[in-house]
């Protein structure tokens, strides 16, 4: 009786055990996750092709599980940095870019209605830094200001502590509330009064949220609009990546190649972003 028993159970393990180990596992960026997993769709049903797609923890999330070997492409919208390849010395990772995108500074409709449209680096310091508490201090509505933080690891956190301080291990200690991925976020700041947040330039829809233009030191006011992002004169402009180890091969190397295709490229585009025929 054992012995059928096991062999019933190998004979179901079998096809389960070939399904999981055919299964292409991917994880990462809320960003990069639109385009991805519209591909993923496209792929699943032209070539039969078993995709698990995740937005786990964003970029940070994608770059540690590609290193623990829990997935074979990482979606990730920063650069990886030196800290994170040294925690997995043993992953060559390799950056393929897809798009290119930029992070807002996003305000509630209160914000941008009474007045607020643009922002310093200094000021996004000051606010960042607790310095600067209520919109009227830079000519604003008289209300708090309530600072959604996007959590630490995330790209968009990276790009923008990058921009304000140099680096993140510059950034202070803050003690804001924190949002995860772009919905949350989005969410957060149209449902809030005196609101401001980080966040994928794409997301910005100009009806629940609105995108500051960056002011710079001689005064020019600069949108995160295409050409703006296109040209890199917008300073918080970010390329948005697969990430794998090694070159890639196999299933990895069709959902690459896709995405690097007319068809994927033109998904990168209809998600807001630009591709890579666009930048200059």
């Amino acid at each position: 009786m054992k012995v059928h028993l096991f062999a019933l159970l190998a004979l179901i393990g079998t096809p389960l055990l070939s399904v999981q180990a055919d299964t292409l596992k991917i994880n990462g960026s809320t960003t990069v996750n639109l385009p991805a997993a519209e591909a993923s769709e496209i792929l699943r049903s032209e070539k039969k092709m078993d995709i698990q797609i995740d937005t786990q923890g964003g970029s940070a999330g994608g770059i540690s599980m590609l290193g623990e070997g829990l997935v074979q492409i990482g979606m990730i919208s920063k650069h990886v940095s030196d800290e994170e390849r040294a925690k997995f010395p043993k992953v060559t990772f390799k950056e393929i870019q897809v798009g290119e995108d930029a992070v807002a500074l996003i305000v509630s409709a209160d914000v941008w209605e009474g007045g607020v449209k643009s922002i310093t680096k200094q000021q996004a310091a000051d606010i960042y830094e607790g310095k600067i508490k209520n919109w009227k201090q830079i000519g604003g509505p008289d209300k708090r200001i309530a600072f959604f933080n996007k959590e630490p690891g995330r790209g968009t956190w990276e790009v923008f502590v990058h921009w304000v301080y140099g680096s993140p291990k510059k950034a202070p200690q803050v003690s804001f509330p924190e949002v995860g991925g772009n919905e949350e976020t989005r969410n957060k700041v149209a449902s809030t009064k005196g609101a401001l947040s980080q966040l994928s330039s794409s997301w910005a829809d100009g009806k629940t949220v609105f995108a500051l233009s960056i002011k710079t030191e001689d005064g020019k006011e600069i949108s995160p609009a295409n050409e703006n992002i296109a040209n890199r004169s917008y300073p918080l402009s970010r390329p948005l990546f697969l990430l794998t180890n090694g070159e890639p091969t196999g299933d990895t190397k069709t959902f690459v190649d896709f995405m690097l295709s007319d068809r994927g490229q033109d998904l990168v585009k209809k998600h807001g972003y630009l591709k890579l025929s666009e930048l200059k």
